[in-house]
């Protein structure tokens, strides 16, 4: 994509930046749909690989409107939707879906309807289609392998299979690399480094790991896993309170990024997917939503 992108995962590390826009380009002059995106994104996330309670694909929107642009963002939020909008996009493609229940009152957030209600609101008044691609993302082979590659992991197996037929998952079993060894407390400065975000940790910091679960997101169904299979460290974005210290007093240690901060990177397979199928690079804008909140430490003088 731009040339200041250095991979998905480097890149996505440093977090999201934003792609320049440009007039609407297509690979091999195709003039493309939102609901032909869809379709196409559909083939590289397909909806029956999501849970049956999720929502996938096209929430808000005309299917048959041209593309102009393309925005990615990790939470279809109503700053999203403004920022697509000037970026010149009128498609929206996100991780999390705008909402799971239908919202039950629509209007500018400026009124104080907030939520999906508002968000829906503002992509219909800005011509903003929404689609997403959430479990079904969650559980693809480029999705599976980012947080691995970003912590320099061998991947080995899934540990929650979930699509039998596929080997599709959660959570990703990895080694260290061959005569490699890192305590916790190295592994988590090793994603202070990455990710610029102090983690939660929890477990003994000179422990010496060795099989290590990786995860996106929220992993509390995960721990008991890692119990029973002798995981030494989970990596993930969020687990509950009691289920960490149930599993911490098991043995299983853990690294809690912080829920957005393991999935941002995300918007970087989303974006790369996109062009992948033929939209041009200067038509895709990823958001950067790092911002949503911070720590004391991180703004100290």
């Amino acid at each position: 994509m731009a040339d200041e992108e250095e991979g998905v995962a480097e890149g996505a590390a440093k977090g999201i930046a934003r792609i320049p826009a440009g007039e609407m380009s297509t690979k091999g002059g195709r003039v493309w749909t939102v609901g032909a995106l869809e379709r196409a994104l559909l083939e590289r996330f397909p909806a029956a690989d999501a849970e049956s309670w999720d929502r996938t694909g096209l929430l808000v929107g005309d299917a048959s409107a041209g593309v102009r642009g393309v925005a990615v963002a990790l939470d279809p939020t109503v700053a999203a939707v403004r920022a697509a909008a000037g970026a010149g996009a009128n498609v929206l493609v996100t991780h999390h879906p705008a909402f799971l229940d239908a919202p039950v009152a629509f209007g500018p957030i400026e009124t104080g309807i907030t939520g999906p209600g508002a968000v829906v609101f503002e992509a219909v008044r800005r011509g903003v289609a929404l689609m997403n691609f959430h479990t079904a993302l969650d559980v693809s082979a480029p999705a599976a392998r980012m947080l691995p590659g970003m912590l320099g992991l061998s991947f080995e197996s899934i540990l929650d299979v979930a699509r039998p037929a596929s080997g599709k998952g959660y959570g990703q079993v990895c080694a260290f690399g061959a005569g490699e060894a890192l305590t916790l407390r190295q592994l988590a400065a090793r994603c202070l480094s990455l990710f610029g975000r102090p983690p939660r940790v929890w477990g003994d910091m000179d422990r010496v790991l060795d099989r290590v679960v990786t995860a996106t997101g929220s992993a509390s169904d995960l721990l008991p896993l890692c119990a029973q299979r002798g995981v030494s460290c989970l990596v993930c974005g969020e687990v509950r309170y009691h289920a960490a210290l149930d599993a911490s007093q098991a043995g299983v240690c853990i690294i809690e990024l912080g829920h957005d901060v393991s999935e941002l990177p995300l918007c970087a397979i989303l974006a790369k997917e996109i062009e992948s199928i033929g939209i041009g690079d200067g038509d895709i804008h990823i958001l950067d939503q790092r911002s949503n909140w911070t720590v004391p430490e991180a703004i100290r003088r």
